[in-house]
C-alpha cells in the first residue's frame, strides 16, 4: 500500500499528492524529542523533589530511627551524670573531708581532653554537632567515673588505715573503775611528795592494791618492759604507731615481752610500787611525737559521760601527785 499521502486543493478541486519536506520533518522530530526531554526532566525533578524513592524511605526510617536513638542516649547520659555528680558531692563533702583528704576540684573532674581534635572524623555530615556533643559528653563522663574510682580507692585505704589508727591510738583507761581506788593526781602542777615542790605532773596516777591488773590502752609493739628509766621504777612502754607511746610506771611486776604485738586490752602487768613511789599506784603518761601530752584527752574508749566528767573534774585538782 502506497504511504504518499494527498491533500484536497480547492482552486483546482482535485486531490494532489503531498510532498515530503526533510528540514521541516527534521525540525518537528528535534522539537518533539526535546519537549519530550524537557517535560520528561521536568517530571523527574517534580518527583524527587515530592515524592521519595522506597530506598530514600528507607535512608530516612533509618535517620529518624538513629535520631531517636541518640534521643535516648542523652537522656541516659543526663541520668547517669546527675547520679555522679551525687556520688562526687558526697565524695568531696563527707567521704574524703572526714578522712581529712583534700577535695578533688569540679574542674579537675569535668575538664575535656585538649590537643588534637578527637572528633574530626564526626565532621562533615547532617548530624555532626549532635553526633560530636554526645561524644564528648561520653568521654567527659568517662573520664569522671575513672576519677571517681581512683578517690574511692584512696578512700577504701584511707578507711582501713583511720580504722587500724582507731585501734592503735591509746584510748582506754588503763585500770578498770572497779579496780581503783581513786584517781589520785592528773596531768598538770602538782606538789611533789618527797620535796613538796610544785613541779610539773606528767601523767595521771591511778592508785590500787598492789597486783591490781594493768591494761593496754591501744594497739602497739612493747618498746620497753624494765626498770632502767629514772623514776619510773619497773615499766612498760607500747609503741602504738603513728608517732604514739603510752607509759604504765611503778609496776609490781610485767605480763609482757619486748617486741611482743599487744592488743588494747590485753593484760600488760600489775600495779605496784618500784622506783620513786609514795605507794601503790599506776603513774600512766601518752607521748605524742616524743613530747607527752594530757592521756585525759583518750579516754573515750570505755568511760561513760558521767564517769569522764567525774575523773576530769578530779584531775583537775591541783593535789599531790604519788610519785
Amino acid at each position: 500500500m502506497s504511504n504518499v499521502k494527498y491533500y484536497y486543493d480547492s482552486e483546482t478541486l482535485t486531490y494532489r499528492p503531498l510532498k515530503k519536506d526533510s528540514k521541516r520533518h527534521a525540525k518537528n522530530t528535534f522539537v518533539f524529542l526535546f519537549a519530550a526531554a524537557f517535560f520528561g526532566f521536568a517530571t523527574i525533578l517534580i518527583a524527587e523533589q515530592f515524592f521519595e524513592s522506597p530506598m530514600e524511605k528507607a535512608l530516612n526510617r533509618e535517620l529518624q530511627n538513629l535520631d531517636l536513638q541518640y534521643s535516648l542516649l542523652n537522656k541516659k547520659i543526663t541520668e547517669a551524670e546527675e547520679v555522679l555528680a551525687n556520688v562526687e558531692n558526697r565524695d568531696n563533702g563527707i567521704y574524703r573531708l572526714y578522712f581529712e583528704a583534700n577535695p578533688i576540684p569540679e574542674e579537675q573532674r569535668k575538664q575535656g581532653f585538649g590537643g588534637v581534635n578527637r572528633y574530626k572524623k564526626y565532621e562533615g555530615f547532617e548530624n555532626s554537632e549532635m553526633i560530636i556533643s554526645t561524644n564528648k559528653r561520653i568521654d567527659v563522663l568517662q573520664k569522671r567515673i575513672i576519677i571517681q574510682s581512683k578517690s574511692l580507692d584512696e578512700i577504701t585505704a584511707l578507711a582501713k588505715d583511720k580504722e587500724k589508727f582507731l585501734a592503735r591510738i591509746p584510748a582506754i583507761q588503763p585500770i578498770k573503775n572497779e579496780d581503783l581506788t581513786r584517781m589520785a593526781s592528773g596531768y598538770g602542777y602538782r606538789s611533789d611528795p618527797f620535796t613538796k615542790i610544785r613541779k610539773f605532773h606528767y601523767g595521771m596516777d591511778f592508785t590500787a592494791p598492789r597486783g591490781t591488773p594493768i591494761y593496754a590502752s591501744g594497739d602497739g609493739v612493747i618498746e620497753r618492759a624494765d626498770s632502767r628509766s629514772s623514776g619510773y621504777g619497773r615499766h612498760i612502754r607500747i609503741d602504738h604507731g603513728y608517732g604514739y607511746v603510752s607509759l604504765y610506771a611503778h609496776l609490781y611486776k610485767y605480763n609482757v615481752n619486748v617486741g611482743q604485738k599487744v592488743r588494747r586490752g590485753d593484760l600488760i602487768g600489775y600495779v605496784g610500787s618500784s622506783g620513786r613511789s609514795l605507794g601503790p599506784h599506776l603513774h600512766y603518761e601518752v607521748f605524742k611525737d616524743n613530747i607527752r601530752i594530757n592521756p585525759l584527752n583518750f579516754y573515750y574508749g570505755n568511760l561513760s559521760k558521767e564517769e569522764f566528767n567525774r575523773l576530769l573534774s578530779i584531775a583537775s585538782l591541783e593535789n599531790q601527785s604519788l610519785d
